[in-house]
């Protein structure tokens, strides 16, 4: 399998629809891949909580026709990374989307884990309440945006609904980058399932960004590793690996927590 990781530079001089035809045609570029993998927020800059409001679009807005085109294309599945999603009966969503090789949507994941600490981003935008998979020709994605990677249990949930190759949609900050790799490769270790993950370059309101985007198996070996600035970073991977690793290593069957309610004394 053949994955693509655009690592988009978001930066205040390119306005929203010059950098959507931009991305659009980076996604054209990567016909031959079999994923390609976009980040969190990417119109407006995860950080940018002025903009969530202004850039709002509905979920067949223009980032989605303009994706689904580029999908269709390249003829690639494409993890669209996030929007700033305006549901026209409740609040803002930070929302990714999935296309099919024919553009067709396959998923739209509303963000669980919404990040600022009773500010920013956890008060514009409302919560998102399910997990989702995409079930690829090769395998199962599990779907996550940013400050979701801290938070193990909705990973292990993901697993245990199919997932073999878990996504990260990010615009993580340059001053937390250490956290960005470490998590990352134990969402790999502890699912024993590739991790993707996608982070933005450049800047967002002053936040400079992580860039560093990184590819990681299941043996928490890194397959291949962004600069800090914008970069496609393309890799190779075999997904038979995952049931291979949870053969030879069965940690998952072990589990004793969270499988069943416990039992009354």
């Amino acid at each position: 399998m053949r994955a693509s990781v655009i690592q988009i530079a978001v930066n205040e001089d390119e306005s929203v629809e010059a950098r959507r035809r931009r991305v659009a045609a980076m996604v054209r570029e990567q016909a031959g891949s079999d994923l390609v993998v976009l980040p969190e927020l990417w119109t407006t800059g995860a950080f940018a909580y002025e903009a969530f409001g202004r850039e709002a679009e509905p979920l067949e807005g223009p980032t989605y026709e303009a994706m689904a085109k580029a999908a269709s294309d390249a003829g690639v599945w494409l993890h669209a990374g996030s929007v700033p999603e305006r549901d026209p009966d409740g609040p803002l969503y930070n929302t990714s989307l999935v296309f099919s090789p024919s553009g067709d949507l396959a998923a739209a994941y509303r963000k669980i884990h919404r990040f600022g600490f009773d500010k920013g981003e956890a008060v514009l935008m409302g919560a998102g309440t399910e997990l989702v998979t995409v079930r690829l020709p090769a395998t199962t994605l599990g779907l996550s945006t940013c400050y979701d990677l801290r938070f193990p249990e909705l990973f292990r949930g993901l697993v245990d609904a199919g997932a073999e190759t878990l996504v990260v949609s990010a615009g993580w900050p340059e001053r937390r980058r250490s956290h960005w790799t470490l998590l990352a490769q134990a969402r790999a270790v502890e699912n024993q399932a590739f991790v993707v993950a996608c982070g933005t370059a450049g800047t967002h309101a002053g936040v400079p960004q992580a860039g560093h985007s990184i590819v990681v198996d299941p043996w928490g070996e890194v397959l291949a590793r962004a600069g800090a600035d914008e970069e496609v970073l393309t890799v190779e991977f075999d997904p038979g690996k995952v049931a291979t690793t949870r053969e030879q290593f069965p940690a998952l069957k072990d589990r004793m927590l969270g499988l069943q309610p416990p039992r009354r004394p």
